[in-house]
C-alpha cells in the first residue's frame, strides 16, 4: 500500500514516513500544499496523513478540493490538540479519520490499517485464496499449516495481490502502490522481490499461486493463465 504523509514538519514528516516503511507500507512525502497537490497528480495513493495547517494553503482546502475532483482514498488528518474547529472542518471537507498531536506512532499505525481494511467492500480483516491466508491486523501469513516468514515489503506485495485475486497486476502497478517515489523504473527490484515471494509460497512443494502473465505481470490464482 502506497501512502502520502502531508506535514510541514520536516523532521516529524520524515519520523512518520520511516516508521510507515518498515511496516512495510511505501510512503511519500509533501511538506506543503503545493507539493502535495502535485504528488496527487503523479500517484495514486492508497491513503493520505494530512496536516490541516500547512505554510502554503489549508489542508481542509486541499482536502476539499481532492473530494470534489473524485479523489477517494482514506484521509487521516492531523491536529493541534486544542484544535476542535480543525477536526470539525476536515471532516466536513471529507476526512475519514482525525489524529491529534501529539500521538504515538503506534496509535497512528492502527488508524492507518484500519482505514485501509475498512476501504474494502466489506471490510476485510483475513484474505483468503486457496490455502493461503493473510490476517491484515497481525501482518501474519500462512500456506495450509505452515507459517510464511515474510519481510515487511513482501507481506505489502503479498496483501496487493490478495486484494486483488485473479487480476493481471503489472510491474508499473505493483512499484506504484507497494513501491514510493524513491523506486527507480528501470530496476528489477519487483521482480527480485516477487521472485523472492514466490519461492517462499511454493516451499515444500506446495501448487503455485502466483503466475506469470506474459507481456503483463503476475496474477495470484489457484487457476493458472490461460
Amino acid at each position: 500500500m502506497r501512502l502520502l504523509v502531508v506535514e510541514d514538519e520536516r523532521r516529524l514528516a520524515e519520523r512518520l514516513a520511516a516508521g510507515l516503511r518498515e511496516e512495510g507500507f511505501a510512503a511519500d512525502v509533501a511538506h506543503g500544499l503545493a507539493a502535495a497537490r502535485d504528488r496527487s497528480l503523479e500517484a495514486d495513493y492508497d491513503l493520505v496523513l494530512l496536516d490541516l495547517r500547512l505554510p502554503d494553503g489549508s489542508g481542509t482546502d486541499l482536502l476539499r478540493e481532492w473530494r470534489t475532483e473524485g479523489f477517494t482514498a482514506p484521509v487521516l488528518v492531523l491536529t493541534a490538540q486544542d484544535r476542535t474547529e480543525e477536526k470539525v472542518a476536515g471532516l466536513d471537507a471529507g476526512a475519514d479519520d482525525y489524529l491529534t498531536k501529539p500521538f504515538a506512532f503506534e496509535e497512528l499505525l492502527a488508524r492507518v490499517r484500519s482505514l485501509l481494511r475498512r476501504r474494502a467492500t466489506p471490510p476485510v480483516e483475513v484474505v483468503e485464496v486457496g490455502d493461503l491466508r493473510f490476517d491484515r491486523t497481525a501482518r501474519t501469513a500462512s500456506r495450509g499449516s505452515r507459517p510464511l516468514d515474510l519481510t515487511p515489503k513482501e507481506l505489502a506485495l503479498l496483501e496487493y495481490f490478495l486484494l486483488h485475486p485473479g487480476v493481471a497486476l503489472a510491474r508499473a502497478t505493483l512499484a506504484e502502490h507497494v513501491w514510493d517515489a524513491d523506486y527507480e523504473a528501470r530496476s528489477n527490484v519487483v521482480d527480485v522481490i516477487v521472485g523472492r515471494l514466490r519461492r517462499k509460497l511454493e516451499a515444500d512443494g506446495a501448487p503455485r499461486l502466483l503466475h506469470t502473465v506474459p507481456g503483463v505481470g503476475w496474477r495470484l490464482s489457484i487457476e493458472p493463465p490461460r
